[in-house]
């Protein structure tokens, strides 16, 4: 089933990477081609965050438009398409049958609230 995040809602995702292939998904993100940051903005997506640990790697994001008004731009760029080729080896999975992210499911969130009396 497509999911479809409302403008401004945050997503997250996860991919898995190949054994050992950490490092080298590291270096690339240490050094993204200044093109494809300017396509990610200018597709509406804000707040991207990646983290990882071992094989697992976990995204977080925001798009401004909504999630597909943004995944649609990013699918008919041809930066994005050679970046994906580019790191395409590192993979071991980043979508389901289907095509969709690995979604993550929120299942907890403990919202604290300011001191009123501060």
């Amino acid at each position: 089933m497509k999911r479809d995040p409302k403008p401004g809602e945050p997503v997250l995702f996860l991919y898995r990477l190949k054994p050992g292939a950490g490092p080298e998904y590291d270096r690339w993100h240490a050094a993204v081609w200044p093109e494809l940051l300017a396509e990610i903005e200018a597709a509406g997506f804000e707040d991207y965050q990646i983290w990882r640990h071992e094989e697992i790697v976990v995204s977080r994001l925001r798009g401004r438009h909504g999630y597909r008004a943004a995944e649609a731009i990013m699918q008919a760029s041809a930066i994005q398409k050679r970046w994906t080729a580019t790191l395409s080896h590192l993979f071991e999975s980043y979508e389901t049958t289907d095509g969709e992210p690995l979604w993550l499911d929120e299942v907890f969130r403990l919202a604290v609230r300011p001191d009123s009396d501060a």
